[in-house]
């Protein structure tokens, strides 16, 4: 069973383009587009990581991992936090929501995968 990752991403080409990415390095990829959904594909589907876009409409994304991190069944997921908007102390203000790394966009796939790859074993390539 591949490592699934759970992608919190509204923006459409954003999601669609990482998500297609990842799965061609053999990862599964579930989807949510807001951090509502986010919180409740977590609690339902339990990914191996998640990368949290920070700007989500309905809960951004410091919310949504604030919540993640209270529930017992999903505090030990790894959060990697995902923003376009990189501004000062805001790798701090992630890792203190609870993000357990922090990537800036556009998304270097190549440095992304080497911080999935702290948290979880990559797809073995057949």
């Amino acid at each position: 069973m591949p490592v699934t990752i759970l992608l919190c991403e509204d923006n459409d080409l954003s999601r669609d383009m990482l998500m297609r990415r990842l799965r061609r390095k053999g990862y599964g990829v579930i989807l949510a587009t807001d951090g509502s959904e986010g919180l409740n594909m977590a609690q339902e589907h339990k990914p191996d990581i998640i990368l949290m876009d920070l700007s989500l409409p309905d809960m951004d994304g410091w919310e949504a991992t604030r919540r993640l991190k209270a529930i017992d069944d999903t505090r030990n997921i790894p959060v990697i936090a995902l923003t376009a908007h990189a501004m000062s102390g805001d790798r701090e203000k992630a890792l203190e929501a609870g993000c357990d790394d922090y990537d800036t966009k556009p998304v270097d796939l190549r440095r992304l995968l080497t911080k999935i790859g702290r948290f979880v074993e990559p797809p073995v390539k057949k």
